[in-house]
């Protein structure tokens, strides 16, 4: 799962979740509409807290 990060001035907004990256830029056109000329934005991925549990015990 991925999520779209919108930093606009002191704000911050998180939308999402979305199912790829691909997904999440499609929708930055939409989102960035309702943003000033100078929202600096990423995608970042999501991890299940399920997904978290199976990483931590694989490194141990």
């Amino acid at each position: 799962m991925y999520l779209l990060t919108i930093k606009d001035g002191l704000g911050t907004r998180h939308i999402g979740p979305y199912a790829s990256p691909k997904h999440a830029s499609d929708d930055l056109d939409r989102v960035l509409e309702t943003c000033s000329e100078r929202a600096r934005w990423q995608i970042h991925a999501l991890e299940t807290p399920e997904r978290s549990l199976e990483l931590q015990a694989v490194a141990s």
